[in-house]
């Protein structure tokens, strides 16, 4: 009797043998042996090319393409007269749209009233340099009495012209633009010194002629 149970125990462990090889067996015969030889006359490390690998590279457009040549340097002359050439094209552009303090309706507006008529203060700057010449103590004192009631006239034309350029600018806002929310005191200091500019220096260009009802 104690004989047949290690024999017991043997036979029990025959089966749980047999089915771990079948297994094993099954396993290394369902699994796919891949062999990769290398190619002949490569040398270690070597990488494939996209033309092997069947990738092909997307070509660039050619029409964002720099030309193949670089560009050949400006000499000081040319340099030059591109710089001229910029800066009348700016000066030509300022005269015509003017600059950002030009901006917006009532600017305009102003603008045509000061140019719609003469102004006293176009004369200002000319008057100034008579009365500066003959207001020297080397002048008679006949010419530096009429030098002095000169520029008199012209400050207090000046003065009346504002005054009335004001006014209508003024009456013109409030008509067209009740909404607007433009400080007034600056639109009549913008409008008092363009007319103490001469019409052909004023920018922007006058748009409308002298008489012209605005």
């Amino acid at each position: 009797m104690c004989t047949g149970r290690p024999r017991l125990a043997t036979l029990h462990l025959v089966p749980s043998l047999f089915r771990r090889k079948s297994a094993d067996s099954d396993s290394s015969a369902t699994s796919p042996v891949v062999t990769e030889e290398p190619p002949a006359n490569r040398p270690r490390g070597y990488t494939p090319s996209k033309k092997e690998l069947g990738v092909q590279t997307p070509k660039r457009p050619g029409a964002g393409r720099r030309p193949a040549g670089s560009a050949k340097p400006l000499t000081k002359e040319e340099a030059r007269e591109q710089r001229r050439k910029a800066r009348a094209e700016a000066a030509a552009e300022f005269r015509r749209e003017g600059g950002p303090r030009d901006r917006g309706p009532e600017r305009l507006l102003a603008r045509n009233v000061v140019d719609s008529r003469r102004t006293v203060g176009t004369w200002f700057f000319g008057g100034a340099l008579i009365v500066l010449i003959g207001s020297n103590q080397a002048m008679p004192p006949v010419v530096r009495l009429v030098s002095n009631l000169i520029w008199g006239a012209l400050a207090l034309g000046v003065v009346v012209d504002s005054i009335l350029i004001a006014r209508k600018i003024k009456k013109l806002v409030r008509e067209r633009f009740p909404n607007s929310g433009e400080r007034m005191g600056s639109l009549y200091l913008y409008a008092i010194m363009r007319s103490i500019t001469f019409r052909r220096m004023r920018a922007p260009a006058p748009r409308v002629n002298i008489g012209d009802k605005i």
